[in-house]
């Protein structure tokens, strides 16, 4: 169990704090391109405690692709909201009294100061880098130098078609979720007992293992350049056969990589377009990217690649979908994992209290991430870049996180 001062330290993201200091060290995902469109450029977001706008540049004379900016909410001249902004291709426009900025912050007009004033010169909004990388927009809230924008094998793989999905926001604090992510045992209960009833893949994956499986499984976890790869070891259900590895990582400090099974995602409407060809193929790439609103919110989105012979490169857009964990009601959807997870996390409370639990043996994956949150935390505290940071441009051509799911067929090559 952790005090209340350690579970602070862990887990609030606002400016100042640990964590929220380690976090703006890495690219977080602030949208996605096709949520800001020519007729509606400008969105509202919360990004670790602050509120920003977001919004979409039309093309510079000769140039094709639109620009992204994020800046601080208010206007530094009479505090009204950049929601009601006017965009070009410079920048944005406060609505109320014409004042334009660039998107590195720099104040490019003042109408009512007059032509010879300088006034425009000693004004300065915070604004924050945006980068595009397969139709999401990334931003970095972090001190420069800025680091480059990795690029992840799902992000940036030519060899197949993507596709994005847009979750709802979580209701709770951004480490409940990543703990799932190195939490092994989750999968035979939530999922198992949940998914059993509402989910193809409960059949297909519990049926045929039974819950007596997860007690003769071996986890692994092993910290790598990027974060915590989780090794699964699992009895092969054909008799005499070797056992079954799975690996996939949590990639620090908010991402999660993994290899669904087709059957998994069948609620959603981009898996009911798989060619003859995609659904030979029994899995789906995946890369969650959850990115902490607040202390007590987070928000998450998908990336999915199917391997085939429809080739995509890291330029295109892929299509969106949204894809709530509730329905009209209220009630959780339950026939979605990441609802599933949801119900989980949101039970634990907004930012839950971690001086009440008890951790086993199982949680050795929940331990060694804090454990390396402190860590890292340190480290920016010493002035040093944490982990996963990367600056060296031949480390970043395409980042293979060497995922293994031989149970759907997916081997290391």
């Amino acid at each position: 169990m952790l005090t209340e001062a350690e579970n602070d330290t862990l887990t609030r993201v606002g400016p100042g704090t640990p964590c929220g200091e380690l976090l703006r060290r890495y690219w977080h995902v602030a949208g996605a391109g096709s949520e800001l469109t020519e007729t509606a450029p400008v969105k509202a977001v919360r990004l670790l405690g602050e509120d920003l706008i977001l919004y979409r540049m039309p093309p510079r004379p000769g140039e094709r692709e639109p620009a992204y900016g994020l800046v601080e909410e208010r206007c530094p001249h009479r505090s009204a909201s950049f929601i009601h902004g006017l965009v070009d291709c410079e920048g944005i426009r406060c609505i109320y009294h014409g004042w334009k900025f660039a998107p590195d912050g720099t104040c490019l007009e003042q109408p009512a100061e007059g032509a010879d004033s300088t006034f425009k010169d000693r004004i300065r909004q915070r604004a924050y880098p945006v980068q595009k990388l397969a139709g999401l927009l990334f931003a970095y809230l972090g001190p420069a130098p800025v680091p480059l924008l990795p690029r992840w094998d799902v992000l940036v793989r030519e060899d197949g078609r993507r596709f994005g999905v847009i979750e709802s926001v979580i209701d709770c604090n951004w480490l409940q979720a990543m703990e799932n992510s190195v939490d092994p045992a989750h999968l035979y209960w939530l999922h198992g007992s949940i998914g059993s009833r509402h989910l193809p893949v409960g059949a297909e994956r519990f049926a045929a293992l039974g819950l007596q499986a997860q007690f003769e499984e071996q986890n692994e976890f092993i910290q790598t350049e990027y974060g915590i790869m989780k090794r699964r070891i699992t009895p092969n259900p054909q008799p005499g056969e070797p056992p079954q590895v799975e690996q996939h990582p949590l990639v620090f400090p908010t991402y999660l990589r993994l290899v669904p099974s087709q059957a998994s995602l069948r609620a959603l409407e981009a898996a009911k377009t798989f060619t003859e060809e995609e659904s030979k193929l029994r899995y789906v790439h995946d890369m969650d990217f959850r990115t902490p609103i607040d202390d007590t919110h987070t928000m998450e989105y998908r990336m999915c690649f199917v391997p085939s012979k429809n080739h995509m490169s890291a330029g295109d857009d892929p299509p969106f979908e949204n894809s709530p964990f509730k329905d009209e009601k209220g009630d959780y959807r339950l026939d979605l994992i990441p609802a599933q997870d949801a119900l989980a996390w949101e039970s634990q409370g907004a930012l839950t209290d971690r001086s009440r639990e008890h951790l086993g043996a199982a949680d050795r994956g929940v331990i060694m991430l804090r454990k390396l949150i402190r860590e890292q935390i340190e480290v920016v505290q010493r002035g040093g870049d944490p982990l996963g940071v990367i600056r060296d441009p031949s480390k970043n051509v395409m980042i293979d996180l060497d995922v293994v799911h031989e149970p759907l067929g997916l081997y290391r090559t």
